[in-house]
């Protein structure tokens, strides 16, 4: 067994009094030396309370510090934590805490009213004089470091949410894979407000700023003003966003009043950014790198050099330094297209209590299977093409929404847009196209398929065109193209 390293008492002790996080909601920083205290303390009191390693914790809050608190106390206890949804209602929550068997419930002060419905014992994530600081050393419990530390739930849109194993191996490496190639230091600093319940608000960048003894900033939830503050104060050196966070940044009407330069470097990952969007900002000196990764890989696989990020647009880059990576049916290192499939120490051993889910997930020979087709070029570099279960096939030709899309946003009124495959008693299937318009504009739906006919295959063209005030989407920001479908039908 490989010993999980008590990730919060070794920061601590290599720069105790260095500002590890700053809460936007209380104004209040804390040192490392404060989180890993605070962490034992916590520790102490579930150990008190009877929790045993193994047992699986819920949280559910907005992003605070605390959070963090809890997770690095879980690792100290062996404990699971298992975040929740906070947009999700009981209906949906209760049928989540069974299939894992959680014990307890910690919650913030704004979900009080729901952590009681949930019927778990509850406990306030910031007691009145916190918890007991005093009490005997806590020693933390031998874990190995591919055991669950925590637990991150798909969106569900199949079926109940599979839990995705998060071990302390998978956390240091998406840690070495995001610092060598962000050139992670101390004195970076992030802003962490995508929702703690996702693998990107905890893993992009905030737990590996924090190994590597860098500061960040927590916001409740995504606030542009708030974003844009922190970055003409240049207290933000590294900057994380999803595609809807890009675009309602384009959209503010702060853009051209603040210097974006002062970042050192953004990133994306989440859905491909448009072209567009990608030229936008770096016409204003903020060069975003595209990347790819999933839950089941910690996140991070993959991620796009600065230098390259506008010559290569599309392309998600290298696989990086803790990632392998090759394409089923494609010899290796030669360029080729098909299912992306993924190895490594970012990659999850499986779905918790799912053994069945954990099979299909994987090849025999212990690759995880992405689920995307993707192509590799004669460098090296990989571009996502789209999700296999997204393909529809139209009059025989294999037909893939997200190129479809990408042509799609082009148009001078389309923000953006969303294609899904629909039954034809002609050609089998064809396309159907959700449509958000720019502001101001309003796309004339009856000019879209000529339009779309003089820039792609007339197979590829959509069959109706729906316009929408804003599509369904997971915590990530992605479109949930399950729900587009139930529209139709």
């Amino acid at each position: 067994m490989t010993r999980a390293p008590d990730l919060a008492a070794r920061r601590a002790e290599l720069t105790p009094d260095a500002p590890a996080f700053t809460d936007a909601a209380t104004g209040r920083t804390w040192t490392f030396a404060e989180i890993d205290a605070e962490a034992a303390a916590l520790a102490r009191f579930l150990r008190a309370e009877g929790h045993a390693p193994g047992d699986r914790l819920a949280i559910l809050c907005l992003n605070r510090v605390e959070f963090f608190v809890a997770l690095f106390a879980c690792r100290k206890a062996g404990l699971i934590l298992c975040p929740l949804n906070w947009r999700q209602p009981v209906a949906e929550l209760t049928p989540i805490l069974q299939s894992v068997g959680c014990s307890a419930l910690l919650h913030d002060a704004d979900h009080v009213g729901i952590a009681a419905e949930l019927g778990l014992p509850c406990i306030p994530m910031a007691p009145e004089g916190g918890f007991n600081r005093d009490g005997p050393e806590f020693t933390p419990v031998d874990l190995d470091d591919d055991a669950p530390w925590y637990l991150l739930f798909t969106s569900g849109t199949t079926g109940l949410p599979k839990a995705v194993i998060q071990t302390p191996r998978m956390a240091m490496a998406n840690a070495v894979n995001i610092a060598q190639f962000l050139g992670l230091s101390a004195a970076d600093r992030s802003v962490c407000f995508l929702p703690l319940f996702h693998t990107a608000g905890i893993n992009l960048f905030t737990l590996p700023v924090f190994l590597w003894g860098g500061h960040s900033h927590l916001l409740p939830k995504f606030a542009s003003d708030d974003l844009f503050d922190l970055i003409a104060e240049g207290r933000i050196t590294q900057f994380f966003g999803v595609p809807a966070i890009y675009q309602a940044f384009s959209l503010h009407p702060r853009i051209d009043a603040v210097d974006l330069t002062r970042v050192r470097g953004y990133a994306c990952g989440g859905a491909a950014l448009p072209v567009d969007l990608i030229r936008f900002f770096a016409d204003r000196g903020a060069i975003i790198c595209n990347g790819f990764g999933m839950t089941e890989t910690g996140p991070t696989g993959f991620l796009l050099d600065r230098d390259q990020a506008i010559d290569r647009i599309g392309s998600v880059g290298k696989p990086q330094m803790m990632t392998e990576a090759r394409l089923a049916g494609v010899p290796d290192g030669q360029p080729g297209e098909g299912e992306l499939l993924l190895r490594g120490a970012t990659v999850t051993p499986g779905y918790f209590g799912n053994p069945e889910a954990t099979r299909a997930a994987f090849t025999p020979d212990g690759w995880l299977k992405s689920g995307d087709v993707a192509r590799r070029d004669a460098s090296g570099c990989y571009s996502i093409v789209d999700r296999i279960k997204d393909m529809y096939i139209s009059g025989g030709e294999n037909v893939y929404p997200a190129e479809v899309e990408r042509v799609l946003v082009t148009h001078p009124d389309i923000l953006e847009a969303a294609v899904i495959g629909m039954p034809d008693a002609r050609w089998g299937e064809v396309g159907a196209a959700f449509l958000i318009a720019r502001p101001g504009s309003t796309p004339d739906l009856q000019a879209l398929s000529a339009w779309c006919r003089e820039r792609m295959a007339g197979y590829k063209v959509p069959k109706g065109f729906h316009l929408l005030d804003d599509f369904p989407r997971t915590a990530a920001g992605k479109v949930r193209k399950p729900l587009l479908r139930e529209r139709l039908t």
